[in-house]
């Protein structure tokens, strides 16, 4: 007996959300208001990789799969393409990319695949006139440190970069002299500007070890959620309310929160 076909299952779901009897949510739903779902269900795949959690990472999945029929569908209706259209582009394209696969190219390791990987982009995306700059093609809305790291990865290949970390911390500095000076003198849209400034600098700082700012900042985000997580249980031990704490104490409670072992 054959195994039941799920996904063609779903395609029958979202098909019969989106009917003129279907749900008024899902059939007022277009490709940009599903934006937000999609980051979000991606976000939470995310958080269950991190967990090492198998039975979240496939409901997670579950939900990604949901969204990209969702807007396979919307497609549909419009005449544009289909979810079969979705699965054919993405095999011509996984095979067209691994000629060494699927063709008689000869490679010698992982450095070679990548090399030809990006020969083979390159090519495709030759008409793209966004690609023909040396720091196009990077996503607009990928996540903003995420995209600097990206962007300035490609403007350091085309050889617009600073010479050592020296110079790179150099501009982290003047820019939070910007900052200081727009602050000094009470100018708030200059001071959102070289704030903005002040971020990309730091962001190129982290890029040139290699490293991208976005991981980092979760990683700091995690530790200051996990320490003011700690400051609440120490001031409700201490029969206090931490939003009626004053200045200083919120300042001892975070000095015991960071001195107590994770």
């Amino acid at each position: 007996m054959p195994e039941h076909d799920y996904i063609q299952e779903l395609v029958e779901i979202l098909a019969r959300l989106r009917a003129p009897d279907g749900c008024p949510w899902d059939r007022e739903q277009t490709h940009a208001t599903l934006k937000e779902y999609l980051a979000e269900e991606s976000a939470e795949f995310f958080d269950a990789v991190d967990a090492g959690d198998d039975r979240e990472m496939c409901d997670e999945l579950g939900d990604l799969l949901l969204q990209i029929v969702f807007h396979c569908q919307i497609a549909r209706e419009r005449g544009a393409f289909d979810i079969q259209d979705a699965a054919r582009a993405i095999c011509e394209k996984m095979k067209r990319r691994h000629p060494h696969v699927f063709g008689d190219v000869k490679v010698s390791g992982i450095g070679e695949v990548y090399a030809n990987w990006e020969v083979i982009k390159r090519e495709e995306k030759r008409h793209d006139a966004s690609r023909k700059s040396a720091i196009g093609g990077v996503p607009r809305n990928l996540p903003a440190l995420h995209r600097a790291h990206k962007m300035l990865k490609k403007a350091a290949k085309a050889g617009f970069d600073w010479s050592d970390m020296e110079s790179a911390l150099a501009k982290v500095e003047e820019e939070l002299c910007e900052v200081r000076k727009a602050v000094a003198e009470r100018d708030d849209r200059a001071l959102r500007e070289e704030i903005g400034d002040l971020l990309l600098a730091t962001a190129n700082l982290s890029r040139r070890q290699d490293w991208v700012a976005e991981e980092l900042l979760g990683e700091a985000l995690r530790k200051f959620e996990t320490r003011f997580h700690k400051i609440e249980k120490l001031a409700a031990d201490g029969g206090t309310d931490l939003r009626a704490c004053t200045k200083p104490e919120l300042l001892a409670l975070w000095r015991r929160a960071k001195e107590t072992p994770a």
